[in-house]
């Protein structure tokens, strides 16, 4: 989540009152994450009681054509009991609106907090959650192809380009093209799909204690292989602050997603290459971001060596990491 446009008082009061959700009383820019612009919204509400919301300005990297699917799915995943916020309908229905020619949409508020430094009956419990996730979209009738898939990966860095790379660390270059060219050997074929979120990482899920009270920020959604899924929370959650593997952290969050959804065996032997695949993703959008973010948004840019290092990590150790 970030900040990239804004919008005067006037507006926000305005769009507001096309929702029966009561007269705006506040509206805070969030400054995390990378791709919308967000809001935390306090509404007087329907009853007077108040009400929060968050309302997205859909930036660049997420079209309008595509929002049906993305509300769409939170709205089916939370009708099947999924953690995951609903979409607020307009006064018309509609699930989103244009406002400046950018589509907003007005997302129901869930308790909890994003813990930086997650435990093991945290891993567990959202494990259990993305296996629900992935069981409970298996119905979901929208189709949507992953637009962070490897093809894309090489399209970012390449727009980064040697010298970009270079300035992030001398190391990076050479790092990328090696093991781009792995990944694309190797890529697992005929894992079982379904939709994924593809961003689960620690500020995506909300938690009051141990419990799992929604997983937000669906806007990478897709259809695409299952497993890699996992990986890519696996790569999210299972390190420290310091950049070290945490076994206790990756045992309890495979062990939760299997109580609900065993991997087959094929699926499991691909997971280590599916991690290699996850921290090159994030390299690369990072790696993009760092270097073409603009200098006056609200927005924390995130280091690409945090994942170039979970990259050689996995390259090094993932059979052992997924043994556990």
């Amino acid at each position: 989540m970030a900040v990239y446009t804004t919008l005067s008082a006037a507006e926000l009061a305005g769009l507001m009152a096309e929702y029966d959700v009561g007269a705006l009383v506040s509206a805070k820019g969030i400054a995390e994450g990378v791709s919308n612009s967000n809001w935390l919204v306090e509404t007087t509400g329907r009853d007077g009681h108040g009400a929060r919301f968050i309302l997205t300005m859909y930036e660049a990297r997420v079209a309008v054509e595509e929002l049906p699917f993305f509300l769409g799915l939170l709205d089916h995943l939370a009708a099947k009991g999924s953690p995951v916020p609903r979409t607020i309908h307009d006064r018309a229905g509609a699930p989103f609106r244009l406002v400046r020619g950018k589509a907003v949409a007005l997302i129901e508020f869930l308790p909890g907090v994003s813990v930086d430094l997650p435990n093991a009956a945290q891993a567990h419990a959202v494990g259990q959650a993305l296996a629900g996730l992935h069981l409970d979209a298996a119905d979901f009738a929208g189709e949507r192809a992953n637009t962070m898939a490897l093809p894309h990966w090489h399209e970012l860095l390449s727009q980064c380009g040697r010298q970009g790379l270079h300035s992030i660390d001398p190391s990076l270059p050479a790092l990328v093209e090696t093991e781009l060219r792995h990944l694309e050997a190797n890529w697992p074929q005929g894992l079982p799909r379904s939709v994924i979120h593809a961003d689960l990482f620690p500020d995506n899920v909300l938690l009051l204690g141990d419990e799992v009270t929604g997983l937000i920020d669906f806007y990478f959604a897709c259809n695409d292989v299952t497993a890699y899924d996992l990986a890519v929370t696996h790569s999210a959650w299972c390190f420290g602050s310091d950049g070290r593997f945490r076994p206790e952290i990756a045992e309890a969050l495979l062990a939760g997603y299997a109580e609900r959804r065993p991997l087959s065996a094929e699926e499991h032997r691909a997971l280590p290459i599916l991690a290699r695949g996850a921290a090159m993703r994030f390299l690369a959008t990072r790696a993009y971001d760092w270097l073409h973010t603009p200098a006056d948004a609200l927005v924390t840019r995130k280091d690409p060596m945090d994942f170039a290092r979970r990259l050689a990590f996995y390259a090094a150790e993932g059979e052992k990491a997924f043994s556990i």
